[in-house]
Parts: C-alpha cells; structure tokens; sequence
C-alpha cells in the first residue's frame, strides 16, 4: 500500500475547500443560496489592467519563461507604489520579490525560516493558512490572542511571559483579518523591538490596507524594520485581481535572497502579460481606490442591516472587505452559519476557523452585489 507523508496528518483540508462543497451540492439541488463568506472579488479588474494584458500577448518575450525576479519594471512599479501609498522608500532590483499572490509567500518564508521544531507566533484569531503552512514544514504553532477589549492588537505582557527561545518567526496581518482591526504605528514600533530583542523574524501580511481604510500602513515605516521585518502585499483585493495571483515580498537582500532560494524551485517565472496587467495597476490614481470603496460603503450598510436582524453586534470602525459580527449571547458561531444555511439559504462564515477566539463571532464578506445582499436581509 502506498504511504504518503506523515505530513499530511498535522492538517485538515481547508475549511472553505470543504464547505464549498457542500454550498455547490446545496445549489445543484436547486437551493437558492447566498453566498457571504467568501473574500473573493466579484467586481471586475481595472479596465487598464485588462488592456496592459491584452496588448502585452504579441510582445516577442511573452510566452517565454519569465525572471524568478518578475520584470524590473514591475519591481520598479512596486517601489513607486510603496514610496507613494506608504512614504516607505525600497530598491526595486534588491529589496523587492514579485509572487504568485501573497498566499505563496507564507509557505516560502516558512520553508526558508523554519526547521522542524522550531516555533511560530500565530494571531488567535488569524488566517488558517499560518498555522497549517507551519504544521506542514513540521514548525509548532504557538498562538497569540487578540481580543476586542484590546482592539485586537497584540498584549505584550502576554508575549514576554512566553517561553520565546525557540520562536523564529511572528505572523502579523495588519488590517486584520478576519476583524477588520486597522494598523496602530505605535504597535508596529512595539512589534519591531520586539522582534529585535528575542531574535525573530515579523512578517506582516498586508493585502486589505487600501479596502474602506483612510490610512494605509506598512511595517516597513518604521526605522529599522528592515532589519527584523519583511512585508506581504497582493494585488488580489486592492485591485479584484485575485484569481490571477499577483502579490509581492518586501524586505532587505538578505532575506529576500533566502526565500528566492525557495521559491526557484517551486515555479518558472510569472507571466509576462500578468506582470504587464500588474504595473498597469499599480500605476492607477487613487481615484480608483475612491470609486471601489464606495461600493463597498453600500455594500457594508446593507452587512449592518443584515447583522441587526440577526441580532448580532459589530465595530463600525474596521477596515477591509468583512465585517466581522460578534453573534447574540449564547450562541456558538457553527450553529448560526448552519441554521441561516439550511433554514434561510445563506452562507456566511463561522469565527471558529480563524481560531478559538473567533467563537461568538461569524464573518460576512462584502464581495456580494447588493442585490443580493438586500434579498439575503429579506430573507431573515
């Protein structure tokens, strides 16, 4: 009999790779279900985007294999991106990796970083992906809690009462998801002295920072964070460029070339028309940042609607794509996502698969048209 890696038993298969399934089998049986829990943009990409790719296909280099390093003109385009949004100043030919989307990064970063036993700071609640990309390369999570009465922001004195001597890395996620809680500078000073004295790696994955948020942060703009911190970004949710996995890595040479070591051996470049499609975007104005968070201010009035109905309370002070809804009293997170499944057809996501302090709490997306939305409302 064929035995596969041991690996393998430390994870469970995603929890949306699971439960879409059952949506699909709820929807080929005729069920008219709304579907709220998934951070997956419905509108389209900028219409630029789409005519830098369409226009890049004929280029003689196109459909070649591509430099592990992307284009220098799209790492310069990432630069100029950072130097604008965040005041952050980078070298794009040494300080700047182009990815596959961000999701990829953490797996790299993990294998470049990580040893088997070696230990990894975790947000409670965070992205699941953390905690299984450590599992994976046979690292032990260590979660760190995040609780509202803090703002979801780290507690320190919890930290330093840690045994952190075999702690390599610390993921952040800054807006956070899945709660929406915006970046603080004071704590990214905090995060990089801290990383500074016991020796570990901060990394801040930083994809919602331009979704329904005035101030737009990177880690990187505190002095000295290059030395301990490097920073994923992604073109997915900024500019609805998900499925085509574009996203990027910043930080010094030093661990930038470490990571590339990694990340050589897991593709061939990415393509060309995409990177194109890419520089094209990043090169907008605000005004599309203006136009696509407006959208999503109708969008997220209609979430309120829909989280008073079910009686559920929220912050409306967040930043992202979700809204994050602590459920009434009483009620676990599980047993609301299934009755509003099978009694009102509509799916939304419970708290509990962003860690144990996510129970109480169910996520809604924003990525529904308002259509939609307004009937799910009608609905409860």
């Amino acid at each position: 009999m064929i035995q596969f890696a041991n690996r393998l038993e430390t994870v469970q298969e995603y929890y949306f790779s699971k439960k879409l399934r059952e949506v699909r089998q709820l929807i080929s049986e005729g069920k008219p279900i709304i579907n709220i829990g998934i951070g997956s943009p419905d509108l389209a990409p900028p219409k630029e985007v789409i005519d830098a790719i369409s226009g890049s296909l004929n280029d003689a280099t196109a459909h070649k294999y591509q430099s592990y390093q992307g284009l220098p003109e799209f790492r310069a385009a990432i630069a100029s991106f950072y130097k604008n949004k965040y005041n952050v100043s980078l070298n794009f030919d040494k300080e700047i990796l182009p990815l596959m989307g961000s999701k990829e990064g953490i797996m790299h970063i993990s294998m470049a970083l990580l040893n088997e036993g070696d230990e990894v700071l975790i947000p409670n609640p965070g992205y699941p992906t953390y905690s299984l990309i450590a599992n994976l390369v046979g690292a032990k999570p260590v979660f760190y809690n995040l609780d509202k009465t803090n703002n979801w922001q780290p507690n320190f004195d919890e930290l330093e009462r840690q045994n952190l001597s075999k702690v390599k890395l610390m993921w952040l996620n800054y807006p956070h998801m899945p709660t929406g809680a915006n970046a603080q500078k004071e704590i990214f000073e905090k995060l990089i002295s801290f990383g500074r004295k016991h020796n570990i790696m901060i990394v801040n994955d930083n994809p919602y920072s331009f979704i329904l948020n005035d101030n737009p942060q990177s880690i990187l703009q505190v002095d000295g964070a290059k030395e301990v911190a490097m920073e994923l970004n992604s073109l997915s949710k900024s500019f609805n460029m998900a499925g085509w996995r574009v996203g990027m890595l910043q930080g010094n040479e030093q661990f930038l070339n470490k990571v590339l070591k990694v990340k050589t051996q897991m593709d061939s470049g990415m393509f060309y028309g995409i990177q194109k499609g890419a520089i094209a975007a990043l090169q907008l104005s605000d005004d599309w940042f203006v136009d696509l968070n407006n959208i999503y201010k109708k969008r997220r009035k209609l979430i309120w609607q829909l989280a008073d109905k079910l009686n559920c309370t929220y912050d409306k002070t967040t930043s992202g794509m979700f809204v994050w809804a602590k459920s009434p009293k009483g009620k676990a997170s599980e047993k609301i996502v299934d009755e509003l499944l099978y009694d009102k057809n509509i799916f939304v996501v419970p708290g509990t698969i962003f860690g144990t302090k996510g129970e109480g709490y169910i996520r809604f997306s924003l990525c529904v048209d308002e259509v939609l939305i307004k009937e799910a409302v009608n609905r409860i």
